[in-house]
Order: C-alpha cells, then structure tokens, then sequence
C-alpha cells in the first residue's frame, strides 16, 4: 500500500534561475535517482507556478522521512545536489532553520 506526501517550497524570484532549475530537472542526476527509489520512494512529481513548488510523492511502507535524511547526510552525491539546487530555492518564511521542503496538510478529499 503506497502513502502519498505533498510538500512545497519556493524558488528564488529570478526568471533566469527559474529557468536553470527546471533545466536541471529534465534530467536529474543518476545518484539522485537511485537515493529516490532507494528510500521506498515510488513515484515523485514536482510542480511549479511562478516561484512555488509542489511535490507530491508516492512512498511504500519502507519509506520513513528520518531515514530518507540520514541516508541523503551520509551520501556525498546528494549532498552536492542538495547545495546546487540551494542556489534556486529559498525557504518558505514559516520554514525552521536548515528546513527546505515543508510537508503540506491535507484539508479536503473527495470521497467516493
């Protein structure tokens, strides 16, 4: 059974790093990919209007947010991803020191 997080961020007002960003993500690094799928991540989307984003990820009952952290600390690749993509994002004003992405709160789903 697969769970599903959405969580948001925003990027720096600057068209051009925009435009950098979203060329990055035509095709993230293979290291990146892996520690994805590696941490029970199954399918992950990011959606963009003006400087906000919005990701939404589909996760398998092995995926925990702590471990998904330590594993990103101890992996030089993503570290070196997470520092570049840094460069394009900023935090939302609500965000703790150090934090990027916040995990959104589901307030509305249409039941069948």
């Amino acid at each position: 059974m697969t769970k599903r997080y959405c969580l948001t961020l925003d990027l720096q007002d600057d068209q051009q790093l925009i435009a950098e960003y979203k060329r990055y993500h035509e095709k993230i690094w293979p290291a990146i990919t892996k520690s994805i799928k590696d941490s029970g991540i199954e399918d992950l989307e990011i959606y963009q209007l003006g400087t906000r984003l919005f990701m939404v990820m589909e996760v398998n009952e092995q995926f925990s947010f702590a471990a998904k952290a330590k594993a990103d600390q101890e992996n030089p690749k993503v570290q070196e991803w997470e520092e570049l993509m840094w460069r394009f994002q900023k935090p939302l004003p609500s965000a703790k020191p150090g934090e990027k992405w916040l995990l959104m709160d589901r307030i509305f789903k249409l039941e069948e």
